[in-house]
């Protein structure tokens, strides 16, 4: 006795929604390739926060004071952490410039795929490689001697806070790529990206900062998760009394919920909107 096989659906015969998560993995894939093709890519991206780690930790870390007799390794690790995630946008937007400059983004509006498939398929590859980065940055960290007094659960949920921000600057990254005309002024993005993530709580707490640029780093969204992480992985936490400082954990889940919705529809639109 045999049994015949199920009725199979016709490419044509599929949901609309199978062929939009089609080609999102196969762009998640693509972009997962190149990862595996060029791994030094990954050492580039981190090449700026392994040098913050050599220069804040073993250069001035000594006369570091942070305030309440913390240990400054213990403070500047999570910062570097918030910092690399902040920094990634430009990584997003670096990516997008190239493919588009290449003609590769024109290739994949001609063909017959889902119209959010590139901007969706890049953000998922790049929360991967995130991800990539994020364990790099730890396996440093324990080696130069930090650690996690958090619970295992703590600890997860500090690096979840890490990705859920990077999550959210993809947007920023793809939205500004989208008005960027070529490679060498897609450079010029670090202008934007090392203020966004040294004016913040990464090195220094914003208390220790003069009135006026204290008031900008506390309000920096990359400020509640360094301070949110901080207090999840049990490092210390010299916070000022203002609203943002005392409310890190609950901004560190709203900052990037709040750049996601902004970000994420401008994004796929502005894309959706390029000229052939």
């Amino acid at each position: 006795m045999t049994i015949s096989p199920g009725p199979q659906l016709e490419p044509t015969q599929r949901p609309g929604w199978w062929w939009t998560v089609s080609d999102c993995t196969a762009m998640v894939w693509r972009g997962l390739l190149y990862y595996r093709r060029q791994p030094t890519i990954i050492l580039w991206q981190l090449g700026f926060p392994i040098v913050s780690v050599l220069l804040f930790v073993y250069v001035f870390g000594s006369a570091m004071d942070v305030g309440e007799g913390a240990d400054y390794k213990a403070y500047a690790m999570p910062g570097m952490f918030a910092m690399t995630m902040a920094f990634g946008f430009m990584n997003t937007a670096y990516a997008m410039v190239v493919d588009k400059e290449k003609g590769v983004t024109d290739r994949f509006r001609s063909m017959p795929m889902a119209r959010s498939a590139v901007v969706s398929g890049r953000g998922v590859g790049d929360l991967i490689g995130a991800a990539i980065d994020l364990a790099v940055l730890a396996l440093i960290a324990l080696a130069v001697g930090w650690r996690s007094d958090g619970t295992a659960v703590e600890t997860a949920y500090a690096f979840f806070l890490l990705l859920w921000l990077r999550f959210a600057l993809i947007w920023i990254g793809v939205y500004v790529a989208m008005f960027v005309p070529g490679q060498e002024q897609a450079g010029n993005l670090f202008a934007i990206a090392f203020p966004f993530g040294m004016l913040s709580s990464v090195f220094t707490p914003p208390s220790l900062m003069p009135a006026w640029l204290g008031f900008i780093a506390m309000w920096n969204p990359v400020s509640s998760t360094a301070n949110a992480i901080r207090e999840l992985f049990g490092n210390p936490v010299p916070t000022g009394d203002s609203w943002i400082e005392q409310h890190a954990m609950e901004m560190a889940l709203v900052w990037p919920l709040l750049i996601t919705l902004a970000f994420l529809p401008l994004a796929i639109r502005k894309y959706q909107r390029l000229s052939s």
